[in-house]
């Protein structure tokens, strides 16, 4: 069995959902372990919060991780909404927090969130992806404070014909560099299975860029179904072994304050 550690609860602005059924979920699933993930995303342009009381977080997930310390385990995380003027303080928000694990992601682009029609205004759909990609080498030169970065190629969820037009190999030059960039730091990346609720047919990252991480040497591979209601924990898991196995993998990795365990599939 594995673990889901990538999850969003009512601490999330985007989510309503009760810890506790995440839990439960996740429970009846069969799980060993999960890791909460509430959105951090300051400076958000949209009309949606994404921010969270830390301590309240702390508290409650500390209280659910006693609660069921004999079924799963339970840990606490964030997923930090990158922007490059975001990076003092972020990290001081990190290194004041014992959180497990730090998950990086590209949301706001140059003041847009691919999920809106707006950012893909005046550019055709490849510009788009490529700025969106071009991004995230932008985050990695000045933050460095997290373990993975998540769905890499978040961007095609939401684009105009998502991911009809969109491979690897038409962006490779980027996506390469970003896994060496991310490789060279010693962070990781995760398997997101919500590609797949999604309706792209492919996890986030798709499995070309998954295999590509691995021949360049990338070892750090979380995994995680961005949750964000307990019937979405672990998504379509029964897809994961194969996935990881055809991608060079024979591991996956959990995060416990903020240092990597290798788990055997």
């Amino acid at each position: 069995m594995y673990w889901d550690t990538h999850m969003h609860c009512r601490f999330s602005g985007d989510s309503t959902a009760d810890p506790d059924k995440m839990a439960l979920s996740a429970i009846r699933k069969g799980l060993d372990g999960i890791c909460f993930t509430d959105h951090i995303d300051w400076d958000y342009p949209g009309p949606t919060p994404f921010s969270f009381d830390p301590a309240a977080y702390f508290e409650t997930l500390s209280s659910l991780r006693q609660q069921y310390q004999t079924k799963i385990n339970i840990h606490i995380g964030v997923e930090l909404g990158l922007q490059p003027h975001l990076k003092e303080r972020y990290e001081t928000f990190t290194g004041k927090w014992d959180f497990d694990q730090v998950i990086a992601s590209s949301h706001v682009v140059h003041g847009y969130d691919p999920y809106y029609p707006e950012f893909y205004d005046g550019k055709t759909e490849d510009q788009a992806y490529l700025e969106y990609f071009e991004s995230i080498l932008e985050n990695l030169s000045v933050f460095r404070d997290f373990d993975v970065y998540g769905h890499i190629d978040y961007v095609v969820r939401y684009g105009p014909n998502k991911n009809k037009n969109y491979s690897y190999h038409k962006f490779q030059d980027v996506i390469d560099e970003i896994l060496r960039t991310l490789i060279t730091m010693g962070k990781g990346i995760e398997i997101n299975m919500a590609g797949f609720k999604y309706g792209l047919s492919h996890p986030n990252p798709t499995e070309e860029i998954l295999k590509r991480y691995r021949q360049m040497g990338g070892e750090i591979l979380t995994t995680g179904a961005d949750a964000h209601l307990p019937e979405h924990v672990a998504y379509d898991y029964n897809r994961l072994k194969d996935l990881l196995l055809a991608a060079g993998f024979s591991y996956y990795t959990v995060f416990e304050k903020r240092k990597a365990k290798f788990y055997p599939l």
